[in-house]
């Protein structure tokens, strides 16, 4: 797999995630801070990037640089998952 292709489908899963917080952010405005309200939380953000070195780790040697793009793309999405975690009762 070249790393063009590699890294196709997550610039097509990050810009569905942005569409979907703009399309949302107009239909209610303050929505978009909510969302990523992940970015400011510690905990959320060491987990993800735990899980974006593990990413890269495991995935350098099979997709070289498009390990990157998938490592950023999971990292963000652990760490809103443990934000969301963290935030229910």
């Amino acid at each position: 797999m070249s790393s063009a292709t590699g890294v196709l489908p997550v610039a097509v899963v990050i810009a569905a995630l942005v569409i979907k917080t703009a399309i949302g952010e107009l239909r209610r405005p303050g929505s978009a801070r909510r969302q990523w309200q992940f970015a400011s939380d510690r905990r959320a953000l060491a987990a993800g990037t735990a899980a974006a070195v593990a990413t890269v780790l495991l995935g350098w040697p099979h997709a070289k640089g498009a390990a990157n793009a998938w490592a950023f793309l999971i990292g963000a999405l652990t760490a809103h998952l443990v934000h969301q975690a963290a935030r229910r009762p």
